[in-house]
């Protein structure tokens, strides 16, 4: 299966992303985590070290010369063998695996065509979505620009994580929307960092498919350690992500 994370930048998607991906590998599950996000941040909230992170496939410009070219460009590049290449294991107590790739983004502006690298990095998540059968977590950019490019069009499902308040729930309105013109409507809506169960959301948003409270054990130790694993709340968290995955069951 492969879901995708959605929501505006601070409201838990990529912690959520980590936890689903640390849940599933403990169930004996083989998990790819696709950080396609500019706050490059999935890796450490899934444990690893920053020495420990992968270098992101944008600043490979090796491999993006060999697979695209530095003159007439190629549009459709070999990249089945790359995920391996590119991967770092995440090590932990379970049976199953956890393989981070780092897709990065184009930030500079004035810093030249990046026609060649989009090619390279949506040809890659093209690959991973399509062609591997094994379970895919994708950490979106904030916002909704990967829905506006129709890069997570072949996914199974689509988290879209949200705070209680009314800019984060705009942006999760806007994300659905584009969503749904992409015929991706399996969607489901979180409610993170709730004060109260059963939260009253404007008319258009619906009911949030689930409600997460705040976790006490995550906000004392994050000014500290940007890992989300291992918490106190363990069984509490496990049993809010197999909710998550009822929903797209």
């Amino acid at each position: 299966m492969k879901l995708a994370f959605a929501g505006k930048g601070g409201v838990g998607k990529t912690t959520l992303a980590a936890w689903t991906a640390n849940y599933l590998a403990r169930q004996g599950k083989n998990v790819w985590l696709i950080d396609a996000d500019t706050a490059l941040s999935l890796g450490q909230a899934a444990g690893l070290k920053t020495e420990e992170l992968p270098v992101p496939l944008i600043q490979r410009k090796d491999i993006i010369e060999e697979r695209i070219g530095t003159g007439i460009i190629h549009m459709n590049p070999v990249v089945d063998d790359l995920p391996e290449k590119l991967a770092v294991d995440i090590p932990g107590d379970y049976s199953g695996t956890q393989k981070l790739i780092v897709m990065g983004t184009v930030t500079n502006a004035g810093g030249g065509c990046a026609c060649g690298a989009n090619a390279l990095l949506k040809a890659l998540l093209s690959h991973i979505m399509l062609e591997r059968d094994e379970w895919v977590l994708v950490d979106l950019e904030a916002g909704i620009e990967h829905l506006g490019r129709g890069t997570v069009r072949a996914v199974d499902g689509l988290a879209i994580v949200s705070e209680p308040s009314r800019r984060g729930l705009d942006t999760a309105s806007s994300i659905a929307r584009f969503a749904n013109e992409l015929g991706l409507t399996r969607q489901a809506l979180v409610l993170n960092r709730t004060t109260q169960f059963g939260v009253t959301l404007p008319g258009e948003m619906g009911k949030a498919s689930l409600e997460i409270p705040i976790v006490e054990g995550l906000a004392a130790r994050q000014l500290e350690n940007p890992s989300v694993i291992g918490l106190a709340e363990q069984e509490q968290l496990d049993g809010y992500v197999a909710s998550l995955l009822n929903t797209f069951a």
